[in-house]
């Protein structure tokens, strides 16, 4: 089947491609691909939850390709890109004369992954009735095509991400609970990129060199400049800084990128995201206090910093440290100095 082959290929290049890989040595990251290496050996359902850009997508592949479904196909399905009227025909397939439109039988999605894995993104904009047969799916592995008094089995392993808050999604009415405790076999929660701070460094690098063939060029970027892109929340995540980074190197006149080219919200150190958090009162749901406090920390000291002009004894001065202290927390932290001076 044409389709089937042009899924595998697509596998094999990205199995091949060093920049589909999970990038980063936080702790939160190692932690991360620890989970997914325990969750690979398996052949469990996954729900990947985490925010816009964050990376669920690579995390899902990676499952794939560290499982014993790896040289078979990833499938992946944007499920709110596909109309309601035609999800389920995608989904299972349909039999000829099904429908109006219907003049040949088609294979379904689930049918190209058998024996491999179906990435489910976006899974919150699934339709209620669909939303059923697929939990039909996960419990017995049958898929009925549209039009057809068949079921026939499958088997393929089933990784669904969201960026909703599908426990909510769940009291008002709008996903099914009994699906939801379903996929979440196994929840793995994907960081965004302003709890992993650290390495936006190793990110930037990686975006600046990935870049060199594809605009014949090299490019670095100053201090004072990763210092800011430091201390921004990326309310899109890597994939914002991703796209900066390519805009950065289009709009640059040399090899040395500075803070003048940065958009005026980098450049004003404008966090809002992490602002609102800090004055937000704790929901149902509770707080990460001990997280929070090591956000504002590392932006306190970020902004010292940028104050003292990187002169860590000045920038320890302005927050009532020594010295020392400043220069341990600074290492914690993964704060980027933006100058050498002492």
């Amino acid at each position: 089947m044409a389709v089937a082959s042009q899924l595998s290929t697509a596998d094999a290049a990205w199995r091949s491609a060093p920049e589909h890989t999970l990038i980063g040595t936080h702790p939160t990251i190692a932690k991360l691909r620890a989970l997914m290496e325990r969750v690979a050996a398996t052949d469990t359902t996954v729900l990947l939850t985490g925010e816009s850009g964050s990376g669920k997508e690579i995390v899902a592949r990676e499952i794939h390709a560290l499982s014993r479904r790896s040289m078979r196909n990833f499938v992946p399905v944007n499920c709110a890109a596909i109309p309601n009227e035609l999800m389920e025909s995608e989904m299972f397939g349909h039999q000829r004369g099904a429908f109006t439109g219907a003049a040949l039988p088609r294979h379904g999605l689930f049918s190209l992954a058998d024996r491999g894995t179906i990435f489910l993104d976006e899974i919150s904009e699934m339709p209620l009735q669909l939303q059923a047969k697929l939990l039909r799916v996960l419990e017995d592995g049958l898929v009925r095509a549209v039009g057809s008094d068949r079921a026939i089995r499958v088997d393929v392993r089933i990784i669904a991400a969201t960026n909703a808050d599908l426990v909510t999604a769940v009291k008002r009415g709008r996903f099914r609970e009994d699906l939801f405790y379903r996929l979440q076999v196994v929840p793995v929660v994907v960081p965004p990129l302003r709890e992993r701070r650290s390495d936006i460094p190793m990110l930037v690098d990686f975006f600046l060199e990935r870049n060199r063939d594809r605009f014949d060029g090299q490019w670095s970027i100053t201090r004072e400049a990763m210092v800011h892109l430091w201390s921004y929340d990326w309310p899109g995540n890597v994939r914002e800084l991703e796209n900066l980074i390519e805009r950065l190197i289009i709009l640059s006149d040399g090899p040395m990128i500075d803070v003048s080219l940065l958009p005026e919200n980098l450049r004003k150190g404008h966090c809002g995201l992490a602002e609102a958090r800090m004055t937000a009162e704790i929901g149902e749901g509770g707080v990460d206090l001990n997280a929070l406090v090591r956000e504002l920390e590392g932006r306190m000291i970020s902004q010292a910093l940028k104050r003292a002009a990187g002169n860590k004894q000045a920038a320890a001065r302005l927050l009532g440290l020594k010295r020392t202290t400043f220069s341990a927390k600074l290492r914690r932290c993964g704060v980027i100095a933006s100058g050498s001076g002492d």
